[in-house]
């Protein structure tokens, strides 16, 4: 039964899909790569929040919680008032651009060898870092929710995995390669309804399984249970203690919801900056609701398993998935996960045929045509798919699967976006201050991580106050080269002429009640005792 619905949800998402794509543009560079410039504020708010929602979060955040608590919903929350910033701040300055990347945008801003390094730095980081995890979560996500082991007979978990990561690796690449980007989008989007339904379901079920009295009862049994649990300020041994909330977790979430490219291309696809920012700020919305489907079942999990011996917290999510749904629902709810898996997997391998195309190969052949330039695109996604493919398996024994991508994250998510905001705050600030920062930058986080005793310093200080240390140098730095080595005229802003610039009317109101919730949310939760050890 679980097989069947299975397959018939992911069956008619994907005709569905077809219907409602099958006429698009996907012979040009802007119809395959900017959905046409197309997209409304309802598309681009489901896609951003589904490519975001896939199983590192679903798997990787719940097991964070299993072991943490509430106070990991730092990741969503700040991620809410991120998306305020890329509203009002942000995307108005890339949709005046008219870019289709943020290397675009720095060519621009400073020159060809800018976009180069940034195309090359977030080519190597998708394919060796983003796409083999989310593989890696989505095949041990739908292993637990599906009982994939059952079901097919196989014993070792390591074929599995393997067999699992080729399948959703298969599909996601059909989706990428041949689709383009509104096919990302609206598959996206259908899915994104699915999952918050299918979360929020979740999340009753499994209260009822603790207090079949209501819900409210349920979390009082919870509340008083594990009250450790239920505190919005993280202590110096979780994995998100309070102050690094204002360093590294602050600039992570800054980075990844105004300048990742896997993210914001969805954004640069705006019919309008009227849609562009009312998109986003759904996406804020929602976002700061996610903790409901992103933190509580991972503490539910906690409350169920936590006394079962060698139980892992990255397979907390999937359990409780499997125990709690009926069957006919975890069917559908795997469809509505494997479609999460694929958003956040064709999404990144499209943004990374967006890179190379238009960032490195349209470069090095000016007169290339459309049709091989998209060729070219699709050529190099199939290939980081494959790959990705391969090296996905071997992520199995990480300890938090969540924590490895944020550490791992940083490494090029800080020096890109140090260099962006400088790009746009230090209007005389050069070429030579931008590049030598990406490339010092990284250099610096890769020492700090990897080789001693640098390394260990890092860990001293906190990773994440490593990443705020960086990104404070990395910013001084590039200051004083404004002052020492000036432009000779400050940078001018044009307009392109592809987007009409007209701001939604309501962007501030909503974005500032965003904010006001975020904060309430937190004090409402908080017991700072902890800081104290009181």
């Amino acid at each position: 039964m679980i097989i069947v619905t299975f397959l018939f949800f992911t069956a008619l998402v994907g005709a569905l899909t077809w219907f409602l794509t099958r006429k698009d543009d996907h012979g040009t560079s802007t119809g395959y790569f900017l959905a046409g410039r197309t997209l409304t504020g309802g598309f681009i708010a489901g896609s951003l929040l589904l490519t975001n929602l896939s199983t590192e979060q679903l798997v990787g955040l719940n097991g964070a919680a299993f072991t943490d608590g509430v106070a990991v919903m730092a990741w969503e929350v700040i991620a809410g008032a991120s998306l305020v910033l890329m509203a009002l701040y942000f995307l108005p300055k890339y949709l005046r651009s008219g870019i289709a990347t943020i290397p675009q945008f720095l060519e621009e801003r400073f020159n060809g060898t800018t976009r180069v390094i940034t195309s090359f730095i977030f080519i190597v980081a998708y394919a060796g870092i983003l796409i083999p995890i989310i593989l890696y979560t989505g095949a041990t996500g739908l292993m637990g929710i599906l009982d994939l082991k059952t079901i097919t007979g196989i014993e070792s978990e390591t074929t599995l995995l393997w067999i699992t990561v080729w399948f959703i690796g298969i599909v996601g690449s059909i989706y990428a390669i041949f689709g383009g980007l509104r096919t990302v989008a609206v598959s996206d989007t259908i899915n994104g309804f699915g999952l918050l339904v299918g979360g929020v379901l979740i999340a009753v079920f499994a209260l009822n399984a603790i207090n079949d009295e209501g819900i409210f009862q349920a979390l009082g049994t919870l509340k008083e249970a594990h009250p450790e649990k239920f505190n919005s300020i993280g202590s110096s041994e979780s994995s998100v203690p309070f102050s690094t909330l204002f360093t590294g977790v602050l600039l992570l979430n800054l980075f990844y919801w105004t300048t990742n490219q896997q993210i914001i291309q969805r954004t640069f696809g705006a019919s309008s900056l009227a849609e562009g920012q009312k998109g986003v700020l759904i996406a804020g919305v929602l976002k700061v609701l996610a903790p409901l489907i992103l933190v509580l079942p991972g503490i539910i999990a906690f409350h169920l398993y936590a006394d079962r011996e060698g139980f892992k917290a990255d397979h907390a999510y999937g359990t409780l998935v499997n125990d709690v749904l009926p069957t006919g629902l975890a069917g559908f709810f795997a469809a509505v996960m494997v479609g999460a898996i694929l958003s956040s997997f064709n999404s990144a391998l499209n943004s990374t045929a967006t890179l190379f195309s238009l960032g490195v190969y349209k470069q090095m052949s000016k007169d290339a045509s459309d049709q091989k330039v998209i060729s070219n695109g699709k050529t190099v996604g199939a290939v980081v798919a494959v790959l990705a493919m391969f090296t996905a398996p071997l992520l199995a024994g990480q300890e938090s699967i969540f924590g490895h991508l944020q550490k791992m994250n940083g490494l090029y998510f800080i020096p890109i976006f140090s260099v962006v905001l400088a790009g746009l705050l230090f209007k005389r600030a050069g070429a030579l201050a931008a590049n030598l920062s990406l490339g010092i930058g990284c250099g610096i986080l890769i020492l700090g991580y990897f080789v001693p005793p640098f390394s260990g310093w890092a860990e001293k200080v906190h990773g994440f106050h490593f990443l705020g240390i960086v990104f404070g140098v990395l910013m001084l730095f590039q200051f004083v080269m404004s002052k020492v080595n000036p432009l000779a005229q400050p940078w001018e802003h044009k307009h392109s002429g592809d987007v009409d610039l007209t701001p939604w009317k309501w962007a501030k109101p909503v974005g500032i009640g965003i904010v006001v919730f975020v904060l309430v949310v937190y004090l409402a939760l908080a017991d700072f005792s902890v800081l104290t050890g009181g």
